[in-house]
């Protein structure tokens, strides 16, 4: 029994000594957090100069409406933070958890319980989410103070009074510690199901079958996504009465898109076999969408990140193409150039903080494509062993993760229009607009055509970038040395 325990406490040294960082995927983990706690940091001053701006404004400084909207969109603006951050940690960790299923099994064999094993993880959770917070709070207070200066300077605003650095910059540090802490222990619940016999195993993902046989989290999906849409829809029907409209659509947003991804892996592969016929019946192409297909939980763990960023930044860019589209109706169809200024400026500054949202999500992606990759040595190793090529082997990646964004596109799409559009009749539908101020005001979802075609061009680059560090690695897996993992 001793030699047991000295055995099974090993890992825990090792840990201790923070080696695991760098598996693969913990890098990139750090990075996810850093982004997250710079983007609240941003987020928060960049809201705190906003409002600062917004009163020293002689048109519309005294408009307590607008000051309660700017509060409000922060607030939002940080909870989508978190919640993408938790998802593509969640996901990654999941990942990660997958690929370790071996060494999980024999620490199982020899003693250890599945509960130790997946405290370590969430422990590893903690450490990569104090990490990456403190690098990004620092990174992001200083981009913000410097922000603010040109911003005094190249718009004329050297009487505006905003405090910067403040206290309250932490608290997206200890948010995004805290969440990325759980994110992992709701990661590593696939711990609980590993059994000793599998140590002789690689990396196990739910098959289709499994996944349709998981009848409470089906049905949870479930109850979440028609949940969540009646509340987006009673959001919009308050938002003709009050501006807090929003929170309850923003609730029924959150709600049905968590709905979306705890079914993601049936959601997900009827949209991946639609874009799978798209590219023709050659080996390489058969060979990504069986992939995409085979384990669709490992599949949709990886799109469900780029939905997230389609979506994300279609809603700001819908929403605020609809908030025009409602001052023009109460205008008589011509926007005063002042407000239409102010529109402008505020759009610019929110689409440029969605798009760290965006980039959140790019980095899950590719890195879990390259653990994908990695965790297929075996299965690549025994394509090369019968003759596929070097050149197949890298359109069979790249496919794969055309497949992938392409499907998360289609989805985030739709999405994103549809959360756009609840959000701003929510929020503004009640708000008497400039000039007549007349209220209620209902539009139709206006859908800006420049922010689409750059999400798709950025979309169709995010499918090359995140094929680059899978395909090298693909290509260099000798036959022999997988085939005797």
């Amino acid at each position: 029994m001793t030699a047991v325990s000295v055995d099974v406490r090993m890992p825990r040294s090792a840990a201790g000594r923070l080696t695991w960082l760098r598996e693969r995927g913990m890098g990139a983990s750090v990075l996810v957090a850093a982004l997250s706690a710079a983007f609240g940091a941003v987020l928060l001053s960049a809201t705190t100069f906003l409002a600062a701006m917004l009163r020293a404004d002689p048109y519309i400084g005294d408009s307590g409406t607008l000051a309660a909207v700017t509060a409000i969109v922060a607030w939002l603006l940080i909870g989508v933070a978190v919640y993408v951050a938790a998802i593509v940690t969640a996901n990654t960790f999941a990942t990660v958890v997958a690929g370790r299923t071996r060494r999980i099994a024999l620490l199982r064999l020899i003693g250890a319980s599945a509960r130790s094993q997946r405290a370590e993880v969430a422990r590893q959770g903690l450490v990569v989410g104090v990490l990456g917070a403190a690098i990004g709070v620092t990174a992001g207070t200083l981009v913000s103070v410097a922000g603010a200066a040109v911003a005094r300077e190249a718009l004329g605003l050297r009487d505006v009074d905003a405090a910067i650095v403040q206290p309250a910059l932490l608290a997206p540090a200890v948010v995004v510690a805290l969440t990325t802490w759980a994110a992992a222990w709701v990661g590593s619940r696939r711990v609980l199901s590993v059994t000793p016999l599998q140590a002789i195993g690689g990396a196990v993902e739910a098959s289709h079958e499994a996944l349709a046989a998981r009848a409470g989290r089906n049905v949870g999906a479930l109850v979440l996504l028609v949940g969540g849409a009646a509340l987006l829809a009673l959001g919009i029907l308050a938002g003709l009465v009050t501006p807090l409209g929003v929170v309850v659509a923003f609730v029924g947003g959150i709600l049905s898109f968590t709905g979306l991804a705890l079914g993601a892996g049936l959601i997900m592969p009827p949209v991946l076999r639609l874009v799978g016929r798209m590219f023709g019946r050659s080996a390489a192409a058969r060979l990504a969408a069986e992939n995409a297909l085979r384990y669709p939980e490992r599949s949709s763990r990886m799109a469900i990140g780029v939905v997230m960023g389609v979506t994300l930044v279609l809603m700001f860019a819908v929403a605020l193409e609809s908030v025009k589209t409602m001052i023009a109706i109460s205008s008589g169809g011509r926007i005063e150039p002042q407000f239409a200024t102010l529109i402008d400026s505020f759009s610019a500054v929110m689409m440029t903080l969605v798009a760290v949202s965006a980039v959140i999500a790019a980095v899950g992606l590719v890195n879990l494509l390259t653990i994908g990759v990695v965790q297929r040595r075996r299965e690549l190793g025994l394509l090369r062993a019968l003759g596929v090529s070097n050149v197949q082997v890298r359109a069979m990646v790249l496919l794969e993760a055309a497949h992938i964004t392409i499907a998360s596109l289609i989805v985030g799409v739709v999405l994103g229009v549809a959360y756009g559009w609840a959000g701003a009749q929510s929020l503004l539908g009640s708000a008497g607009m400039p000039p007549s101020f007349s209220a209620p005001t209902f539009v139709l979802p206006s859908v800006p055509l420049g922010p689409l075609l750059i999400v798709i061009g950025a979309t169709a680059v995010l499918t090359l970038v995140a094929a680059v560090v899978p395909t090298r690695l693909a290509t260099r897996v000798s036959p022999v040395a997988a085939l005797a993992e």
